[in-house]
């Protein structure tokens, strides 16, 4: 049985790691957060510069490109909990690098949660991006 689960857990891990974002022709349909959860219509997104420490806040409405240095980002849906639950934002995203001529560059697909950064991070040398709130009409 140990081996069973040892050979489960390292594919997984192997299929983890072969897995690269790439970027959707057609936007998909962003998974469920929960069912009693709201959705907002622009999400709060923080980014910083590691090479200039510079920091800016943007409002990205949903659907709508944002550009943040040389990034492009696109949030497909922002929700956040009930306020009787245990407070959470949490946006799903899809990221691009732009390149001088060259396509763009596949770099995060996902879901961002504001409690919990590190938990889904985008993996970038120069930039860092994360979700602080969800605002707007709750739909």
């Amino acid at each position: 049985m140990r081996r069973v689960l040892a050979v489960v857990a390292l594919l997984t891990a192997v299929a983890a790691q072969a897995q690269t974002p790439q970027a959707p022709a057609v936007p998909a349909a962003p998974p469920q957060m929960s069912g009693t959860d709201l959705s907002f219509d622009t999400a709060v997104l923080q980014g910083l510069d590691k090479v200039t420490a510079r920091v800016v806040t943007v409002e990205a409405p949903v659907g709508a490109p944002v550009h943040v240095g040389a990034l492009e980002i696109i949030v497909r849906a922002c929700k956040k909990r009930r306020p009787e639950d245990q407070p959470e934002s949490a946006a799903f995203l899809d990221i691009w690098e732009l390149r001088k001529d060259q396509p763009a560059a596949a770099l995060f697909r996902g879901w961002m949660f504001a409690s919990s950064p590190a938990l889904s991070a985008m993996e970038h040398p120069v930039y860092d991006i994360w979700v602080l709130d969800c605002r707007g009409k709750a739909k």
